[in-house]
């Protein structure tokens, strides 16, 4: 006898997979959500999270990794993650995911959306399926949008301080006017994430968030001002080339990168 296939959505904190978590409530009634905590999320990831159990009625998973950030910090020798080295993700987001999942028959459902043209940073163990709900259904961005107003859930609560994607409030996919608003918005984050960065005289002792630039160097006035101008002058630009605004960027705002490079299980 075959082991029963379970259904799993991994939530981010994120506007898609939360949205997905809605869409799919009452069309997969054994669905199983999880979250896989860092420790080191936005706060307001947490306060998030516990209104859409509520909506959901069902218990989201919090899963733990069986070692810390900064356990892992010194297992990889200091060495911060990176774009080119995400075990971040790896040991504190998809190792816990996949323990979770154990070996018997899965389908995980990821938000990715129909306007979409990107894979990502997930499971591919062999007893996982992974499917795309939006995609299948012709959903975008202003159908998520839709789905989470109509919930009455709303849009993620970081967004309204500027922090675009969810994730770990250091993490090193921040542009830099994300930084400047966690520095302002929440110092002592900031204050933390610095204190993680290390700089060396010799080549490999040197390790910081943003490649080239220490965050000792980013909180300076004249640098968060040309940091601001420089968003700005981006912001404006993309407005205008934009023929049809979204909803979203009308009312908040808010202009989101199209592809995202970063980790889908964190920030979808």
């Amino acid at each position: 006898m075959t082991d029963k296939t379970r259904h799993i959505l991994s939530l981010s904190g994120g506007k898609d997979s939360t949205a997905l978590a809605i869409f799919m409530r009452d069309k997969v009634p054994d669905m199983e959500y999880v979250f896989c905590d860092t420790g080191q999320e936005l706060r307001e990831t947490y306060q998030y999270l516990d209104q859409v159990e509520a909506y959901l009625g069902k218990k989201i998973h919090r899963l733990n990794s069986q070692a810390s950030f900064d356990h892992w910090l010194t297992v990889f020798g200091g060495y911060l993650p990176s774009a080119r080295m995400r075990w971040c993700t790896k040991m504190l987001k998809l190792r816990p995911f996949e323990e979770f999942v154990g070996e018997t028959p899965v389908v995980s459902y990821i938000g990715i959306r129909a306007d979409e043209d990107r894979t990502g940073y997930i499971s591919h163990r062999d007893n996982i399926t992974t499917v795309y709900p939006f995609k299948d259904a012709g959903i975008g961005y202003e159908g998520v949008i839709q789905i989470l107003q109509d919930s009455g859930i709303g849009m993620p609560p970081y967004m309204q301080w500027g922090r675009t994607h969810s994730g770990c409030y250091f993490c090193f996919f921040q542009k830099k006017i994300e930084w400047v608003r966690l520095l302002e918005t929440y110092p002592e984050d900031f204050d933390r994430a610095q204190a993680y960065e290390k700089e060396g005289a010799e080549p490999g002792e040197t390790f910081t968030w943003i490649q080239d630039m220490p965050l000792r160097e980013l909180r300076k006035p004249e640098r968060i001002a040309r940091i601001k101008q420089e968003h700005a002058d981006r912001t404006e630009r993309s407005r205008q080339t934009r023929d049809n605004k979204r909803l979203v960027e009308v009312f908040g705002g808010i202009v989101e990168d199209s592809e995202p490079a970063a980790c889908l299980i964190c920030q979808l």
